[in-house]
Order: C-alpha cells, then sequence, then structure tokens
C-alpha cells in the first residue's frame, strides 16, 4: 500500500470577479493506486462533511503520491 495526499479543489471567484482556486479539504489516503485512494477520498470527505456527494463541495479532485522522507 501507498500513500497519497488528495485534494479536494474548488473554483470561486475572487476579488474584482477574478477566478481562483481554493482547496476545500486535503486528506491522506492509503491504498493500492490512485483510483482506489480517489474512491476512498471521496467517501471519506463526504462523511467528514455531512455530504450526500463530494461536488457539492468541490469541483474536482487532485490525488499525488505523498512525499514523506524514509
Amino acid at each position: 500500500m501507498s500513500t497519497y495526499v488528495v485534494k479536494f479543489m474548488k473554483d470561486v471567484l475572487g476579488e474584482c470577479g477574478r477566478q481562483s482556486e481554493v482547496c476545500q479539504g486535503t486528506l491522506e489516503i492509503d491504498a493500492a493506486d490512485e483510483d482506489e485512494a480517489k474512491e476512498r477520498a471521496k467517501a471519506r470527505f463526504c462523511t467528514d462533511q455531512a455530504l450526500r456527494h463530494w461536488s457539492l463541495h468541490a469541483d474536482r479532485i487532485q490525488v499525488r503520491p505523498a512525499d514523506f522522507p524514509s
């Protein structure tokens, strides 16, 4: 199993009407691969945020391997 950092990102309008990217949440997930990490993160995000679907608070999901020193 590997550890992945999963971020839930949303585009919002900032000052002067400019679009900004905001992180709605970050999770560390242990999974066999990125796809499994994404699915586990979706379920946990929904539970943590009391949501029916993750897309109610985010537009997209970023999944990256965790870069922890050995």
